[in-house]
């Protein structure tokens, strides 16, 4: 499948949380870390390369997912690129994910990235595969 989206594929990441895990001052500029982390899942959406690290997932996506990124608080408000759907929570990061996975087509694949231990749990309730932020590719 060259150049198309897997129409099965739904690539959800947890913005807070994967902003969280590496502490490079992001808490000095929550809205500019997640327009950092949008930026770069869209360069890779834009490269059509995988999303994710080869092995994290089993099986592996079947081509480019479509990317939702839920940005929550102080980075509400940032703006969609061509590539990565963003989702502004209007509550918590975590119900806004939750409503991403439980809207998703029947039968859609969907990957949520977090390492929040509960979010997992509510997402893999849905029947969602959960991988951590590391899993990310740069």
């Amino acid at each position: 499948m060259t150049g198309t989206a897997d129409p099965l594929a739904l690539l959800v990441v947890d913005a807070a949380n994967v902003v969280g895990s590496v502490p490079d001052g992001w808490w000095r500029d929550r809205r500019g870390a997640a327009e950092k982390l949008r930026d770069r899942l869209a360069a890779r959406a834009a490269d059509g390369g995988p999303q994710v690290a080869p092995g994290a997932l089993e099986p592996p996506l079947a081509g480019p997912p479509e990317v939702v990124l839920v940005v929550e608080g102080a980075a509400r408000g940032v703006a969609p690129v061509p590539g990565v759907r963003v989702v502004s929570a209007d509550g918590s990061g975590d119900d806004g994910i939750v409503a991403e996975v439980s809207g998703r087509a029947p039968g859609r694949r969907c990957v949520v990235v977090t390492a929040d231990r509960e979010l997992r749990e509510r997402v893999g309730a849905l029947g969602a595969e959960t991988v951590g932020p590391r899993s990310l590719l740069p």
